[in-house]
């Protein structure tokens, strides 16, 4: 099955629970608006790709890891989305979930997929419990503090930013956690495989940098310049749009580099190569100078 069939059937699943029974029936409607349509589901894609690399010897236990990573990112959105944070009006090019739904809604749709993307992993302990404990403890890490997405927005209402920590915890945690957890899902070391999540959050997060500075909204399907409205630190302002770019292609080249020895290592580097095909933006040639 090709890898996207394979997230979205899991992703399907993984909903249709969360909605079933006497669910609110707003709520459970929020919830598939939030996650569908997806974006690249770049993160799930990267976990399964790391496990088929090193086996896939428990694929439910894989596809369970791919989807809660998903679940996560897809709450993060939520969130971040709310007024209180970015107050988002365009989230994929729809509404945002506050503004389809309200915020109290909002708020409780990002809850409930937290909440759900452990529980898809508590369900597939069945198949292997030692490996399951371990996937729930990287998303939990990943999730929370003092280095998950959490630490990560926390940053933000600092007076002072550290902002190599605040890249790899609002970014980069969940990167991490993908390569992380597709090497556990199939009984590999996870911790060998760190430094790859690593630098692809850290290049995503440069790459979306690049984007906000340089897109429009139409072009990006959320509101653009967010970095200056909300003066957030980023690495365009740090190091201008020629040294995001050097520092981009630095860190992508470094990611295939990190790439541990496994049975499927040539087809784990031609999967990184395409995602830092679709990373990197195109620049307007008045913007390079």
């Amino acid at each position: 099955m090709p890898l996207k069939s394979r997230i979205d059937s899991a992703l399907t699943s993984a909903i249709a629970t969360a909605q079933g029974g006497a669910a609110p029936p707003k709520l459970a409607s929020a919830l598939g608006y939030a996650v569908t349509p997806g974006g690249a589901r770049i993160r799930p894609t990267i976990c399964l790709s790391v496990a088929m690399a090193c086996g896939d010897d428990r694929p439910a236990l894989s596809d369970a890891a791919a989807t809660a990573i998903e679940l996560i990112h897809c709450a993060s959105l939520v969130h971040d989305d709310m007024p209180c944070f970015d107050n988002a009006d365009i989230r994929r090019g729809k509404p945002t979930v506050h503004r389809a739904y309200g915020e109290p809604l909002a708020l409780l749709t990002g809850d409930t997929l937290i909440v759900a993307a452990f529980e898809v992993l508590a369900r597939a302990a069945v198949h292997d419990p030692e490996r399951a404990i371990a996937l729930i403890r990287i998303l939990g890490q990943s999730t929370g503090m003092p280095g998950g997405i959490c630490a990560g927005q926390g940053w933000e209402s600092e007076a002072e930013i550290d902002l190599s920590a605040y890249h790899r915890a609002k970014t980069g945690a969940l990167f991490t956690a993908a390569t992380r957890m597709g090497a556990a899902a199939a009984g590999e070391e996870p911790d060998a495989w760190t430094e790859l999540g690593a630098r692809i959050g850290e290049a995503f997060q440069v790459a979306d940098d690049l984007r906000d500075a340089l897109y429009d909204e139409a072009a990006l399907g959320k509101p653009a310049q967010q970095d200056a409205i909300n003066g957030r630190p980023n690495a365009v302002a740090q190091l201008g749009v020629k040294g995001a770019i050097r520092r981009l292609e630095d860190i992508l080249s470094g990611a295939i580099a990190s790439i541990p020895s496994c049975p499927g290592e040539a087809a784990l580097c031609e999967m990184v190569r395409k995602t830092a095909e679709r990373l990197t933006p195109v620049v307007p040639a008045h913007q390079t100078a």
